[in-house]
């Protein structure tokens, strides 16, 4: 038995080290669930704190917790997620989408959410056996906010943290130190196909470039499949078919920028790669679209950086 883990596909390594940990009643203080994206870790999380907020074994509670969490009131449960700062406030992605707000960079957990993790650590819990705290894409957390939740891990107190990170690279090692790694692992590619038509995805597997952009990770194949769906397909089909002389070229670098968000052009190179190797199995494509991801990462200005990329690509046409 999984112990309520039921819904999880692919990770039967992560899913055995968390059922022992229930089963033996030896839950650490803080957990490291690191894998690519896409592939469960948050599933597993949430399916993880269900079980430690019960009470007792019983499918029925942990279902009422669920619908709890769910719905954001369980006393218990704090889940950080990175934000962007407008106007003076913090905003998850999904509220600054919703808003439409302008995203220049990416989103960070910052020192504000971690101040919030402590105050929320400083009291007991009310109705579970411990406080429960998940941290999603702990990996894009400022560096006033690791060394702040470095303090939070040497005293946890009555509660359990799960930091969930795509690598461990971008975390404090000392952080690293005090967590129970859980490791995930890319899914195969039955396993992939699997879980896309459960999720009524079934559409993407007919898509090669998107499988590929995918790379074994469920998640990433639909958030890539909605990207795709979202881009202009004029920009789209003038970057598939790039333009020969440099008048046009210039304009759809200037259109790129002024059309897309910089997290969707960071997207979309990574899509351009697998596209472009796909369909003309050429690496002298691939190189000044992934100088461009640094450029973009590094703050020049968008508008320049498609300038200098698509004359260079259309040199190698």
């Amino acid at each position: 038995m999984t112990l309520g883990f039921e819904g999880v596909i692919g990770q039967p390594q992560a899913i055995r080290l968390l059922t022992q940990a229930i089963r033996k009643n030896r839950i650490a203080p803080a957990y490291l669930f690191v894998g690519p994206e896409g592939i469960g870790k948050c599933l597993t999380a949430s399916l993880f704190v269900q079980r430690l907020a019960s009470t007792e074994d019983s499918p029925e509670q942990r279902a009422r917790i669920k619908k709890r969490m769910e719905q954001g009131n369980h006393p218990d449960l704090l889940w950080v997620e990175p934000t962007y700062q407008h106007q003076g406030q913090l905003l998850s992605v999904s509220q600054a989408k919703a808003q439409g707000v302008q995203r220049k960079a990416l989103p960070r957990i910052r020192i504000e959410q971690v101040r919030e993790i402590s105050q929320f650590l400083s009291r007991p819990p009310l109705e579970s056996p411990r406080s429960l705290v998940v941290i999603d894409r702990a990996d894009l957390m400022a560096e006033g906010a690791a060394n702040g939740l470095l303090k939070t891990l040497e005293e946890p107190g009555q509660a359990t943290i799960i930091a969930i990170a795509s690598s461990e690279a971008a975390l404090l090692p000392t952080i690293v130190s005090r967590c129970t790694r859980i490791p995930f692992y890319r899914l195969h590619p039955e396993a992939l196909e699997q879980v896309l038509r459960s999720l009524g995805y079934g559409e993407i597997v007919d898509r090669p470039t998107v499988m590929a952009l995918a790379q074994g990770s469920p998640g990433e194949a639909i958030a890539a499949f909605e990207q795709l769906q979202a881009c202009p397909p004029e920009i789209l089909q003038s970057l598939q078919h790039l333009p020969r002389t440099p008048r046009p070229l210039l304009e759809l670098a200037k259109t790129i920028p002024q059309t897309l968000d910089t997290p969707t052009q960071l997207w979309l190179i990574g899509y351009l790669q697998q596209f472009y190797w796909q369909n003309h199995s050429s690496s002298q494509w691939l190189q000044p679209l992934e100088k461009a991801r640094q450029a973009l990462l590094s703050y020049v200005q968008p508008r320049l950086v498609w300038e200098v990329t698509l004359l260079a690509i259309a040199r190698n046409q």
